[in-house]
């Protein structure tokens, strides 16, 4: 199950190899159980399903979307068909890198699923792309979707003192220079969510303010030139108490 490179809009990097790398993430950091009831909020065009078809058991259950029409068409034919707890759903969300004729508001968004409802939530290289005001309302949406004691797990590009200083010193393979506000930075000024970092102590304000735990260390990664990190993307681990 994985689609022809033609289709696959969702990044660099091997699908398959990805994707069990991430795996092994929401198993370690996120306490995913082969029974947990999962949302995958951006889900591309499955990278990060496909892995878990063989883990969730039939007490599980696996729910994801995305904005991009044609990676849900896809997950629907290729893995919905063979396993139909696998379920995907489109979100005709704006965004002028990947949904730019969308019909809805990312910072208005209403998650479609029942509060209080998931074990365990991920995003990979979401808010990477997501204005701050998108940001924090999807955040709010995915803690009110998360059971008390369920667990998140969030990627970024977070700005801080040693990513500021590889990105200064030009070793980022993200060049995030260009404000936005006086919280967010892009690497492009005319289409800025090709790729979007956030200060951390705003990110970490954020998910308390939305009623989330982020459980210490934040798993830092290789994007900005570090030497010692986790995976490619900083790795953020939160908890609703």
């Amino acid at each position: 199950m994985v689609p022809p490179r033609s289709m696959i809009f969702i990044g660099d990097g091997d699908y398959e190899k990805i994707g069990n790398e991430f795996l092994e993430y929401f198993k370690e950091f996120g306490k995913l159980k082969p029974n947990s009831k999962v949302l995958d909020v951006g889900c591309g065009i499955g990278r990060m399903a496909v892995p878990l078809v063989k883990y969730l058991s039939d007490e599980g259950e696996y729910h994801g979307f995305d904005i991009v029409k044609k990676g849900i068409n896809w997950c629907s034919k290729n893995i919905t068909s063979k396993y139909p707890k696998f379920i995907f759903m489109h979100a005709d969300v704006c965004n002028k890198m990947y949904n730019p004729r969308g019909k809805e508001i990312s910072s208005e968004y209403i998650f479609s699923y029942k509060s209080n409802y998931f074990d365990f939530v991920y995003l990979t290289s979401v808010f990477t792309h997501m204005y701050a005001k998108d940001v924090e309302n999807y955040l709010g949406e995915i803690s009110r979707v998360m059971k008390s004691g369920g667990r998140c797990l969030i990627t970024f590009f977070l700005l801080n003192q040693e990513s500021e200083e590889f990105i200064k010193n030009g070793d980022s393979s993200q060049d995030i220079k260009f404000q936005i506000d006086e919280n967010s930075y892009t690497i492009n000024k005319n289409i800025s969510e090709s790729a979007i970092g956030y200060k951390e102590d705003y990110i970490k304000q954020l998910f308390v303010n939305k009623g989330l735990t982020v459980e210490e260390p934040i798993y830092y990664g290789s994007w900005c030139g570090r030497r010692n990190y986790k995976s490619y993307q900083d790795i953020v681990i939160a908890i609703k108490k």
